[in-house]
């Protein structure tokens, strides 16, 4: 059984960082792509990021030169490196591979 499950998010000013992480645990599996979404009570579930490999990162307009998603298949987890975040980056966020997902985890950004 597949199993996602992020750690990272917390409370943090404007202009701050944090790093996510996303471990996929089970046998047998090939990680060479994750995706990292979020959403806000109320509001739809929005993509974040994207990794593939091959293929590389891609962004959604909001987060593009302030993100970093990275992907190491050999550890089978995933990472989000939030930069200059703002308030309106304030979610869960919940990882993704194949038809899986984690459970979430918060990031609030506020003063």
């Amino acid at each position: 059984q597949v199993q996602l499950r992020e750690s990272g998010g917390g409370l943090v000013q404007p202009g701050e960082s944090l790093r996510l992480s996303c471990t996929v645990s089970g046998t047998g599996i090939d990680i060479r792509a994750m995706g990292w979404y979020r959403q806000v009570p109320g509001k739809q579930r929005e993509w974040v990021a994207l990794f593939t490999d091959p293929g590389g990162a891609h962004y959604s307009d909001f987060v593009k030169d302030r993100f970093t998603i990275s992907l190491d298949s050999a550890k089978k987890t995933g990472y989000l490196q939030m930069n200059s975040l703002k308030p309106e980056d304030t979610a869960v966020y919940t990882c993704n591979w194949n038809t899986d997902w984690g459970p979430g985890t918060q990031v609030t950004v506020s003063s």
